[in-house]
Formats: C-alpha cells, sequence, structure tokens
C-alpha cells in the first residue's frame, strides 16, 4: 500500500494567492491552475483579463510539472533537437508542455502537486508560479 501526499484545496488556494498577488503588482492578469501530485487539477482561476487560450496552457503547464516532477522550462530546454528529449511535447496529445511557468510543488523532498501559469512571457509566467510557491513555503512553515 502507498501513502501518497498531495496539496488539498486550501493548499491550492494559498498558491493561487500568491501567484495572482504577484500578477497583479505586475500587471498582467494570470490564468492560474493548481494539480495534485500525478497532474489532476484541484483548483483553476482566470484572473479578469486573463488570455482565453491560456486556461488550458496553465492547467497543462501544471499537469507537466507534476507528472515530469520538473519545471515545463527544464523541458524545453530538454525537448530542443539533438537533447535527450526531442520531440517529447508532442507526447500525450500534446499536452507536455515546453515553455516556462509550470513549476513542481515540493515539501519535504515529495512532489506533491504543481503550478501552472500562463497569460503573460514564460518570464512573468515563472515569477507569478514562484510567488505562489513562496506564498505556499510561507504558510506552511507559519503552521509548524
Amino acid at each position: 500500500m502507498l501513502t501518497i501526499k498531495r496539496l488539498s484545496l486550501a493548499d491550492a488556494r494559498i498558491l493561487i494567492e500568491g501567484a495572482s498577488a504577484k500578477a497583479v503588482e505586475i500587471g498582467v492578469p494570470m490564468c492560474i491552475a493548481i494539480s495534485d501530485e500525478s497532474g489532476q487539477l484541484i483548483a483553476f482561476e482566470r484572473m479578469d483579463g486573463g488570455k482565453i487560450t491560456s486556461s488550458i496552457i496553465a492547467q497543462d503547464k501544471a499537469y507537466t510539472a507534476a507528472g515530469a516532477k520538473r519545471t515545463t522550462e527544464s523541458y524545453g530546454t530538454a525537448s530542443q533537437p539533438g537533447s535527450p528529449a526531442y520531440g517529447i511535447n508532442s507526447a500525450i496529445g500534446g499536452r507536455l508542455l515546453v515553455v516556462g511557468g509550470g513549476l513542481p510543488v515540493v515539501v519535504d523532498g515529495e512532489v506533491v502537486g504543481a503550478i501552472g501559469v500562463s497569460s503573460g512571457t514564460p518570464a512573468q509566467d515563472i515569477e507569478c508560479a514562484q510567488s505562489g510557491i513562496d506564498r505556499f513555503m510561507t504558510w506552511m512553515k507559519s503552521k509548524e
């Protein structure tokens, strides 16, 4: 039998809160998706003005980061011609994303979920996703 650590809905809300606060700060409304450790959606928010197409992109970024247990940005590097994962982005019906903005959420060395953010540039998406994780980690420490 396995014991699996995963994000709760309350955890997902904290991650979204942190990411959306950064999005407001930088003036870019985002689509923010939170998945569990297997890439299944827990929560999603499309901020007013978030791009419609970014709804699916954010969810797929979270799916990729959770399932691959790595950032989507690192997959981008590994999927270039001549690299070990060349063409991986066409796997699973094109669901694996190789653009920055998907980050795994790691607690005690285990991936417990992921955050995917989309609507800005890859750098803005990463910044907002990281802010979500930073808010979550601060909240986790305050509970100890």
